[in-house]
């Protein structure tokens, strides 16, 4: 069974965090939610209280996929926490798969993942994709980097995560469950 770490922090976007990790369960993905707070109850950025799996310290193997979560200023505790950075950078030199939606992509910016890469990413934060081309979709896929926009594109999101987890039969099976786009 493919494996996700979702890494969440205080001040995350709760609708992009948690359609991810909806969706993703419902392909019959192992996802797993990993607190960088030190705590497992992380308050999202609309005051809302969820309660992750494990804390970052507590992850014992690796996962198909990373993902984050965008919203403020959970982007910044995420961008600010260097064994997450490290866990980032492990993953994507081994040529496996890193996510990003909203403003999280600008973490990768900041890593240097995304050189050479399209990207995407919600209005703004677009100067922080270092080295990246700035596309132009809701989605985007350059090797084994997913980035995305925002909130409005958090099902999007979720379906490029498990096309590339799973394939493209899959990701259209959830859509149509859910009834979107229908």
């Amino acid at each position: 069974m493919r494996s996700v770490y979702v890494f969440c922090a205080d001040g995350f976007e709760e609708v992009e965090g948690l359609t991810a990790v909806d969706l993703l369960r419902r392909a019959g993905v192992s996802v797993t939610m990993v607190s960088i707070m030190g705590r497992t109850k992380i308050t999202g950025a609309r005051n809302i209280s969820v309660n992750t799996d494990i804390l970052i310290e507590d992850i014992k193997e690796e996962a198909d996929m990373l993902v984050l979560p965008g919203g403020m200023p959970g982007t910044n505790y995420l961008r600010d926490h260097e064994g997450l950075a490290e866990l980032l950078k492990k993953q994507y030199e081994a040529g496996k798969w890193v996510a990003a939606i909203c403003a999280a992509p600008s973490v990768f910016g900041d890593l240097g993942i995304l050189n050479g890469k399209e990207a995407v990413c919600y209005s703004g934060f677009e100067e922080r994709l270092t080295g990246a081309t700035i596309g132009e979709g809701t989605v985007a896929v350059t090797d084994h980097v997913i980035t995305s926009r925002g909130m409005g594109t958090a099902i999007d999101f979720a379906a490029a995560l498990i096309a590339r987890l799973q394939d493209e039969k899959k990701a259209e099976e959830i859509k149509t469950s859910i009834i979107y786009r229908q």
